[in-house]
């Protein structure tokens, strides 16, 4: 039965996969800052994405893996992921470096990390990763509070 249903999320992936592909096929930027253009990035994972998802749907039978999920992995997999669709929601709100000190925080502590560590490894990156994209790689970020 997990082999069948496996199959059918691949089916339901690899039509996303294929939808979003036609849809990033015909992207064009309204301004040319790049020869390519922005098309070139999503077409290809997208591709890879729809003929690794098409290899799952049409793949031989073969025994089913034991994955090791447990109830603690699950909760760890649901926190994470929760964790980044709140940092996604609050980036802007927070601004980028309290909102990436915030999520590696809590990233860092699921990987069993002590509080003090995963503290200052939270604040640095965020300030890190802001000062290097805001500077050297002039890609403005949003500040948030610190406005």
């Amino acid at each position: 039965m997990n082999t069948k249903l496996e199959r059918y999320f691949s089916l339901a992936l690899l039509l996303a996969s294929l939808f979003l592909l036609y849809i990033a096929w015909g992207y064009v930027a309204p301004i040319a800052y790049d020869p390519l253009g922005p098309r070139p990035y999503p077409v290809l994972i997208l591709g890879l994405m729809s003929g690794c998802t098409l290899f799952l749907v049409v793949r031989p039978n073969i025994k089913p893996i034991n994955l090791g999920y447990t109830p603690k992995l699950l909760k760890h997999l649901g926190i994470c992921l929760a964790t980044l669709i709140g940092y996604a929601l609050l980036f802007e709100i927070l601004g980028f470096p309290l909102a990436t000190a915030i999520m590696a925080f809590v990233i860092g502590k699921l990987f069993g990390g002590k509080t003090v560590h995963c503290l200052i490894s939270g604040v640095v990156m965020g300030v890190l990763l802001y000062l290097l994209f805001d500077q050297a790689l002039d890609v403005p970020l949003p500040l948030g509070f610190f406005k």
